[in-house]
């Protein structure tokens, strides 16, 4: 993949601390070239592109935090721990990215790799990362930038990742550079996120199978009387904690479908002869007449031709 083209050529160096270990002296990267500005999408890719340049490191994973927005949602458990057995059994084969803290000094923030990240903290091992000075654009095309070679965030991850960078601050343009969708794609994945609370999208996860169509039509039900709490009541109960995130959804999805109306009970018409020519039922809507032609052949038609008198007469008595 991209990514492992770009780290291949990097020489780990322990850094359990962020500091070089004793006895180990970190090659130092050269000095970064001087580039006329051309906006955040060119900043990041050459950011990328200049990890060749730098050193890998091990850092300790208690000093890595993640930054204020991250683009995933909480995975099933029996996902991650197959996935932090593989790196515990094989090791780490792909570098993270992180860059230094903004604002604690020693510290670190995660750019991409919080998956691997978690594994190899549970490992109980350093993690290897590669170290570059990110601004918060060009961190969040970053990750944008590496979920495209994935091709696996969800719809609804996408879909609050976009609305969450928004309601930080970021530029539409960003955003949609970092999620590859022009604006026709990003205002929907927006309207998606904020017409459902995030805290119900939290408590579903990231759903794969749950399309966009699905989450719209979900974000209307919510919308009719009594839904939210409905949903919120259920999420509170435990019941769901069991079940995959696409279940956990569609257990909710159905839960506030809108209720079909009950279908009225058709009823036999007993004529005086004793025959059965007619059955009707009636609900809030209409009133239905089934004549059967074989028990009384050309009746319809008579009826038919009969409603003008019928309802003049039904007239006469609403007067």
């Amino acid at each position: 993949m991209a990514r492992k083209h770009l780290l291949s050529d990097l020489v780990g160096v322990r850094l359990p601390d962020g500091e070089p270990v004793e006895g180990e002296k970190a090659r130092e990267a050269p000095p970064a070239p001087h580039y006329a500005p051309r906006g955040a999408i060119g900043a990041v890719s050459r950011s990328i592109e200049m990890l060749k340049s730098q050193s890998l490191v091990e850092l300790d994973p208690d000093l890595i935090d993640t930054p204020k927005v991250t683009d995933r949602l909480e995975e099933a458990p029996e996902h991650f721990e197959e996935f932090a057995r593989q790196i515990k059994e094989h090791g780490q084969q792909v570098p993270i990215l992180v860059r230094p803290h903004p604002d604690i000094d020693g510290r670190y923030q995660i750019a991409y790799g919080r998956r691997r990240l978690r594994a190899v903290k549970a490992a109980g091992m350093l993690v290897k990362a590669a170290v570059k000075p990110l601004s918060d654009e060009e961190l969040v095309l970053a990750q944008g930038q590496e979920n495209s070679a994935r091709h696996d965030l969800s719809f609804i991850e996408r879909a609050l990742y976009a609305a969450e960078l928004e309601v930080n601050g970021y530029s539409r343009q960003i955003i949609m550079a970092a999620l590859g969708v022009d604006k026709t794609g990003l205002s929907r994945l927006i309207s998606s996120a904020v017409s459902v609370p995030a805290e119900f999208i939290r408590a579903i996860g990231p759903a794969p199978k749950a399309g966009r169509d699905r989450w719209i039509e979900f974000a209307a039900r919510l919308e009719r009387n009594g839904a939210l709490e409905l949903v919120r009541s259920e999420l509170v109960s435990g019941r769901l904690t069991s079940l995959s995130s696409d279940d956990r959804f569609v257990r909710l999805f159905d839960l506030i479908a809108p209720k079909k109306p009950k279908t009225a009970k058709a009823h036999v018409w007993l004529a005086d002869d004793g025959s059965k020519p007619a059955r009707y039922k009636q609900d809030e809507r209409s009133f239905t007449l089934v004549l059967d032609e074989k028990v009384a052949p050309d009746f319809g038609e008579f009826i038919l031709s009969s409603l003008p008198d019928l309802y003049a007469a039904f007239k006469k008595t609403k007067q």
